[in-house]
């Protein structure tokens, strides 16, 4: 901040748009802000929400300084959460504007909640008359308390005109109470967990490193069923005890529920929530309790990285190697990544919690950066399920199935043993692709290059990258033919629909994201299965997401080798990692369980390694793979992904990038080459990959590439995804 000739203070702002610095803007006299200060700023013909950033503000003329015009009573952005953003814009390669939008997604908060009516018994006051109600109101108010007119007219089970006519006599007076809290305080001791003597070592640990005023990562490494949340709530208790608070990342919204209910168990309160299905009003209260720092533990997705803690001091991210955790869409980021970063500008610690870690995350403990905690059995002595695979060559299907004898056998004595089967299938609808037999016309999305998924249950076909949906005919558009529309291949719609066929009496329950009724109805069907109230169940990657189902004994993925069919070099990890949480699912309450691969490639290394359980030959396979290709994280890389609204814009655009790329020792510029979606909502895509040495200096590097290339114009844009988990 400066003062100029005439004594006016200039501060910079920064706003949230595609900026790549604050703005200067003076302060009016008699109002008072500092670095972190939320104000309402000018900008162009609106007005929008701003923080006043670091450092003074800019050289303006007199005639284009415009001044702030409301600073809000919010407690300030805090230093580490400036710094933050400014390291995250920094590494991203995105505009410092872009990211601090993503902390100011609740401006109803920016001004406090304005406080509660209620009313108070006045000492010596009473009724012109008392009757039976009055007199159990009376009983209830006289310890001097405030209450609302409507939680004393429940308490004392009486109507609310009995207390509207009790203060008309002057018996109460108005008084304002407090805003609640969202949530109760956590209490740290609340109620102990009985933990293995493993568990319990490893715990301790972990105290250790969230009492101590020092930044650490640590990574635990459990077996699924291990009890790793329970372990890492005894961190969360030290740092509470400390006076911190806590961020736990979780990277499904349907996991909420019942890891809010087993937090509860242990703390006596839920944390706060944020995701995106949490109402409005909610997510304000917990944006301004956050900031004033009365939510002590948020429980949240990746988003809940940018809330202003005022006082963090532990994060927590659990199934850490979960691709949920990368943000695809404006400004492109990895939340376990940046927690880490998180951390280290905090100095505090934080923990990675998984039962299949990334193998960023092994090599970062293998190599001393990471520590690494391993819990190698299930809580209770369960067993693990004995895994296997089905060669689909040996024992295929029946003509127009997708279950094999062996596994339908396998699903008759789970139900005659009264227990549950989960039917694994990581694709969502009825069929991937419809066509036309007569003439062989495929259903494509009008604006993606991608085929219409069908979804039976609503009669729709969809596009699954850009929304687009439409009925399914019953004549082909291109010949006319009635009756000869055929889906090919299955989704776990079409499961089902063999389920029924082979088990009509069975309970079967359908999960997919997509289905009808959203998250609430998904929570139900989740609480459902827990509870034994079905038989088989039929999901996509969901089920895969730590959940716990006690009467699940058998586990069938009907398509094994679906992860392996592309050219991704993280497809052999995702795939190893997506089949041991699903095969995960069974056995977690101490039955013999039993998990079924369906696989034409039983030899792969990835089938091999989940059958014989032998997950470090795995680890340290594709580690070696990595390390000779030159792969993260023993290499860096980074996608440049030019779209518009005409091929030939597309191309030309990302051919000029190309030419532009200086030339290096360390950094290779690979491509353009059509994106393997060509066309996503009506854009035409293009992809570069940069990829350098472990030190190479990349982002200095894209920098200087994309100020060398042509400015996007017109309908052309770019964007930098730096360490990629997609290439599509």
């Amino acid at each position: 901040m400066r003062e100029d000739s005439s004594a006016k203070r200039v501060v910079p702002v920064m706003v949230p748009m595609p900026a790549d610095r604050p703005y200067s803007y003076a302060v009016p006299e008699g109002a008072r802000v500092v670095p972190g200060s939320i104000v309402r700023v000018p900008l162009g013909p609106r007005e929008v929400a701003g923080i006043v950033w670091d450092g003074p503000g800019g050289e303006v003329s007199a005639k284009k300084l415009r001044p702030i015009s409301e600073v809000f009573d919010c407690p300030p952005v805090g230093e580490e959460v400036r710094r933050f953003v400014d390291w995250v814009a920094a590494y991203t390669l995105s505009p410092p504007g872009m990211v601090a939008r993503m902390l100011l997604r609740a401006p109803a908060a920016f001004d406090p909640e304005p406080p509660i009516e209620g009313m108070r018994f006045v000492d010596g006051a009473g009724p012109d008359r008392m009757t039976a109600a009055r007199a159990r109101v009376l009983e209830m108010a006289r310890d001097g308390q405030a209450w609302t007119r409507a939680g004393l007219a429940h308490a004392a089970g009486v109507s609310a005109s009995v207390i509207e006519g009790l203060r008309e006599q002057g018996v109460f007076e108005t008084v304002a109470i407090p805003p609640q809290p969202v949530v109760a305080p956590p209490d740290p001791s609340y109620a102990g967990a009985e933990l293995t003597a493993d568990q319990e070592r490893a715990a301790e640990r972990l105290r250790e490193k969230a009492g101590a005023n020092a930044f650490t990562v640590t990574l635990l490494d459990g077996v699924t069923g291990s009890g790793k949340t329970e372990v890492y709530f005894e961190a969360v208790a030290a740092a509470l005890e400390r006076g911190k608070q806590v961020l736990i990342l979780i990277p499904e919204i349907a996991l909420t529920q019942a890891f809010l209910e087993r937090f509860q168990d242990r703390f006596g309160a839920k944390p706060g929530e944020w995701h995106s299905d949490l109402a409005p009003r909610k997510r304000e209260r917990v944006w301004r309790q956050v900031a004033e720092g009365q939510v002590r533990v948020v429980a949240g997705a990746r988003s809940a990285l940018f809330l202003p803690f005022r006082e963090l001091g532990l994060i927590v991210v659990d199934e850490e190697h979960d691709p949920a955790y990368k943000q695809e869409d404006r400004v492109f980021y990895n939340a376990r990544d940046m927690a880490v970063v998180r951390g280290h500008i905090g100095n505090f610690p934080v923990v990675l919690a998984s039962a299949t870690p990334s193998l960023e995350s092994r090599v970062n403990a293998n190599q001393g950066r990471y520590e690494r905690i391993v819990l190698s059995a299930r809580f209770a002595d369960a067993a693990l399920p004995d895994l296997a695979t089905i060669d689909m060559r040996k024992a295929p299907p029946e003509r127009g199935g997708f279950l094999s004898p062996v596994l339908i056998d396998q699903m008759k004595k789970t139900l005659a043993r009264k227990e549950q089967s989960l039917l694994f299938l990581n694709r969502r609808g009825y069929a991937p692709l419809t066509l036309c037999r007569v003439c062989g016309h495929r259903f494509q999305c009008p604006d993606c290059s991608s085929w219409l998924v069908e979804h039976r249950f609503r009669g729709q076909l969809v596009c699954h990258h850009c929304g687009h949906n439409e009925p399914r005919p019953e004549a082909c558009p291109e010949c006319g033919a009635l009756d000869h529309l055929v889906a090919c291949g299955p989704g776990v719609e079409r499961i089902a629909e063999e389920v029924d066929r082979h088990f009509p009496d069975a309970r079967t329950i359908v999960l997919s994201s997509d289905m009808l009724g959203g998250v609430k109805r998904l929570r139900l069907e989740l609480d459902a299965i827990a509870k034994g109230e079905a038989d088989i169940i039929v999901g996509t990657q969901l089920v895969a997401k730590g959940h716990n189902f006690p009467a699940m004994t058998l586990v069938g993925v009907i398509d094994a080798d679906l992860g392996l069919a592309n050219g991704d070099p993280r497809a052999a990890e995702r795939t190893f990692q997506l089949l041991a949480q699903v095969t995960g699912r069974a056995g977690r309450s101490g039955r013999k369980s039993l998990g079924l691969l369906q696989t034409y490639q039983p030899d792969h290394p990835v089938m091999r390694a989940i059958v014989t359980g032998d997950a470090e030959a795995f680890y340290e396979r594709e580690i070696g793979e990595r390390e000779r290709a030159g792969l993260p994280p023993f290499g860096r890389l980074a996608g440049i992904i030019v779209s518009a609204a005409t091929r030939q814009e597309a191309e030309g655009h990302a051919r000029a990038l190309r030419r532009a790329a200086p030339r290096s020792d360390t950094i290779d510029v690979l491509g353009p080459a059509e994106a393997p979606l060509a066309l996503v909502a009506g854009r035409h895509r293009f992809r570069l990959l940069v990829q350098g040495t472990r030190r190479c200096d990349l982002q200095g590097y894209l920098r200087a590439l994309l100020t060398a290339g042509p400015r996007p114009r017109g309908s052309i844009r770019v964007q930098v995804d730096i360490d990629p988990q997609s290439f599509l």
